[in-house]
Formats: structure tokens, C-alpha cells, sequence
């Protein structure tokens, strides 16, 4: 029986052993399994940085999601950093107005190009950044505005774009938890200036480590090519005298690139990521139908919204005390992410932010991916509705 501590005689060692409940993890790697023979093929062919299978998995993901701007990086944090970048050209004045409630891994790139931090309220319940708020916190100093997909949950993006559009402010998604999501038909990477998708371990797609940056503009995109390398025109068509020598950098860049191993493993799970998603999505709507009309806090998509659901979040008013009896019944729980206005690094932006007060103390995050089977999900439902209120 899952979730439950049992004993069981053992002769071997003379007394009675305790076996463990299972454990459902809130993360798991995926890796397919026609990953080693690929591999192979790449990491004896003398060639394994920049090369070839980067191009051939960044125009897999463009064909996608239907975005031909497609850059594979070295990891998700360099996709919003080449974004910042290119956004602000390190205007030390210049303002992002953004949500506490993500990843430090979104913020701390805004100190790195000299940006000021401005933080945005949230909706209370799904955890996404509250366009309203959003607009009364822009100054002419604003540059940017960074939509998170909490759990892969889009914000309202056709409310942000028209506020982007309104004052001439780019907007950068951080899709970090979202990469398949849609609105309408349309994917997340579709709808504004720049858009982050994570490859790092847990991801619905692995790289091992990795991300991409969508560009919507050509410009964009071309320069944020040179400048995950050092700024170095690396190109079929570049002009060069020696190889190994360029005649002329423009603009100081970073080493930001993916390398052809990685692109081969995102490449050979790719091949699943249709599969791997629709579980994401069965859990998830089997969890919704279960916690309809209980005293759980349920999170619901915007209208024509498809979540991604990298994470399955719920609202509780005793989320330490749910936490705990989850964890005594084998299952894994978290915040995954809280707060990050009140770290000290960020303390020059700390202001009053209600919302974010109640779902820092009320969210939690269930087991919703593809290795959740259907006993599985049963067990983690009932245990909720037993202990949460």
C-alpha cells in the first residue's frame, strides 16, 4: 500500500525490518533512452563544441513553436542576461519592473546589467504578476517588464503586451516553467520581444543543462548570436583572414553558447516532449476535477489558456502542516520558490506587496509529471483533501 509505513518479518537479519513507503518525488529526470547512441556518435566524432546539432535542435524547437528566432544557450539565466542586455545596453538608470514570486535566477541578471529592480504585485492565487499593478509601476525610466509563468501558467499576456505597446516597453517572458504552454493556438514564444525557456535537469526537456532564447525581431536575434560568443561572428559568411582569428568585435559578448552533447540529448528527448506533456496535462486535470468545490485553493488558466504545468500549485491555509503530512505519507511537496524581495541583495527594492505576503504563505507545490501514474495521483488527491483545509 502506497503512502502507508508497514514491517515485515526478515529472516536474513534475524528481526523485523521497516520498508519504507514509496517515496513520489516532486522531480525526475527524463532521458530517452536512445540518448547513448547518439551521444556516442557526437563525442567521437572530433567535433563536440558549437556545432551542427545546435543548429539542428534550435530549428527543431523553431519549427515547434512556430518562432524561426531560436538561440540554444549554455543555460536559461543566459537567455534573460543577453535579453537585459540588449534592453537596457547597461543604463544605470534604467527600471524592470518585475515579480518577487520566481526563481533568483530571473532577478539577479537585472543587477548584473546595472538595472533597478521594480516589483510588481501578484495575483494571490496563481502566483503570475498582476497587470495592474504592472502599470502603476512604470516610470520613464522603465525598460522592461518580465512576465513569469509560475508553474507554466501564462500571465495574461495580451494585457501585458498591450501595456508594452502603449508605453514602449519590451517584454521579456521568463518560460522557465512553461516551455509547450499555449495561449489560443498560439505557444508560449509567440507573443513578445524576448522569451526564456529552461533545458536545465527537472525540465520537461533536458539538456542536462541548457535554454533557449526566442527572439521575435531579426535585429535582435542576430546580435544576440554574436554576443553569446564573446560577441564573435562565427558565421559561414564572416570575413577572416586566419580561422581561428577575427578581424573586428563590435560589442563586448559572453560565453553563453550551447555545445552539440547537449543539443543531442535535447534533441533525443525532444522526440518525447508531446508525450511527456500530455501526462503533465492528464495529472493536472485529474488533480483540478478532485479539488472542485473543496476547501483547496485551485489554480485556473486564463481563458484559452493551456498550462504546461511543470508545476502543480494549490493554495492552503495550513500549507506547513499539509506539507508535513505529505512527506510522513511518502510523498514530495514544496514552495519550490519563495519570495525574493526580502533577500538582502535586493533590499535597495523592497516595497509593500500584499498579494505576494498571502501566496507565500499559502502555495505548495504537488507531484504532477509524467512519472505521477494514476495509483499515484489517487493517493497524493486523498491525501490533500484529508489533511488541507
Amino acid at each position: 500500500m502506497k503512502g502507508v509505513n508497514m514491517t515485515d518479518s526478515c529472516d536474513a537479519c534475524g528481526g523485523v525490518q521497516k520498508i519504507q513507503p514509496k517515496t513520489i518525488p516532486l522531480f525526475k529526470v527524463y532521458m530517452a533512452e536512445s540518448v547513448i547512441d547518439e551521444l556516442k556518435k557526437v563525442l567521437y566524432c572530433g567535433f563536440i563544441g558549437e556545432g551542427p546539432k545546435v543548429v539542428e535542435f534550435e530549428k527543431a524547437v523553431g519549427e515547434k513553436l512556430r518562432c524561426p528566432y531560436v538561440l540554444a544557450l549554455n543555460c536559461g539565466t543566459s537567455g534573460l542576461h543577453l535579453a537585459y542586455q540588449m534592453i537596457t545596453n547597461y543604463d544605470p538608470e534604467a527600471e524592470i519592473i518585475v515579480s518577487s514570486m520566481t526563481c533568483s535566477a530571473t532577478l539577479t541578471p537585472i543587477l548584473a546589467v546595472g538595472a533597478k529592480i521594480v516589483w510588481a504585485d501578484i495575483d494571490p492565487i496563481s502566483g503570475n504578476i498582476d497587470p495592474l499593478d504592472v502599470e502603476r509601476k512604470i516610470t520613464s525610466k522603465t525598460k522592461a517588464i518580465i512576465a513569469v509563468h509560475w508553474g507554466g501558467n501564462p500571465c495574461d499576456m495580451f494585457a501585458l503586451n498591450r501595456i508594452g505597446h502603449q508605453y514602449g516597453i519590451k517584454i521579456v517572458e521568463d518560460g522557465a516553467h512553461s516551455f509547450g504552454a499555449k495561449i489560443g493556438n498560439e505557444y508560449i514564444g509567440a507573443f513578445s520581444d524576448f522569451t526564456m525557456f529552461s533545458l536545465q535537469a527537472i525540465k520537461h526537456i533536458t539538456t542536462v543543462d541548457g535554454g533557449l532564447l526566442i527572439c521575435r525581431d531579426g535585429a535582435d536575434y542576430r546580435r544576440a548570436k554574436l554576443l553569446r560568443w564573446y560577441g564573435i561572428d562565427r558565421s559561414e559568411n564572416r570575413q577572416i583572414t586566419d580561422l581561428r582569428c577575427e578581424l573586428d568585435v563590435a560589442e563586448a559578448g559572453h560565453k553563453m553558447h550551447m555545445n552539440d552533447v547537449a543539443a543531442t540529448i535535447g534533441l533525443e528527448n525532444f522526440k518525447h516532449f508531446d508525450e511527456i506533456l500530455g501526462k503533465h496535462r492528464s495529472n493536472a486535470k485529474y488533480y483540478n476535477e478532485r479539488f472542485e468545490g473543496s476547501q483547496i485553493g485551485v489554480v485556473k488558466a486564463l481563458p484559452g489558456a493551456d498550462p504546461a504545468y511543470w508545476l502543480y500549485t494549490l493554495n492552503a491555509n495550513n500549507r506547513d502542516e499539509l506539507m508535513a503530512k505529505l512527506k510522513e505519507n511518502g510523498v514530495a511537496s514544496s514552495k519550490v520558490h519563495a519570495r525574493n524581495d526580502t533577500h538582502t541583495m535586493f533590499q535597495a527594492s523592497r516595497c509593500n506587496l500584499p498579494c505576494v505576503d498571502k501566496f507565500n504563505k499559502t502555495h505548495l507545490c504537488i507531484p504532477v509529471g509524467w512519472w505521477v501514474n494514476e495509483e499515484d495521483r489517487k493517493v497524493i488527491a486523498d491525501l490533500v483533501l484529508k489533511y488541507g483545509r
